[in-house]
């Protein structure tokens, strides 16, 4: 089943600056291995905003939670979740 799913990052301004490279160098880890897992088809950044749009393929609503909590910026997100379906006018599966 795939989601769209809406992710704005706050992190705090007055953040250890440690803490912050390990935060975003473990997230980014993390994201990459759900990608190559094909749980992360799509990640597209929105421009102008700590923030991103991505379209995630999920079993269902709790593997889509277990990946999402997983996260290790996820204490720091604000997050939007939208399940989808296929368009009937849409020519792609």
């Amino acid at each position: 089943m795939l989601f769209a799913v809406t992710m704005q990052v706050n992190l705090p301004p007055d953040l250890d600056p440690a803490v912050r490279a390990d935060l975003l160098a473990r997230e980014a880890a993390y994201s990459r291995s759900q990608q190559e897992a094909g749980r992360w088809p799509h990640l597209w950044r929105i421009a102008g905003q700590y923030a991103n749009l991505s379209v995630i393929d999920a079993q269902d609503n709790a593997q889509l939670h277990d990946i999402l909590s997983s996260l290790p910026l996820f204490p720091y997100m604000t997050i939007d979740v939208r399940p989808l379906t296929r368009h009937p006018n849409s020519i792609r599966d």
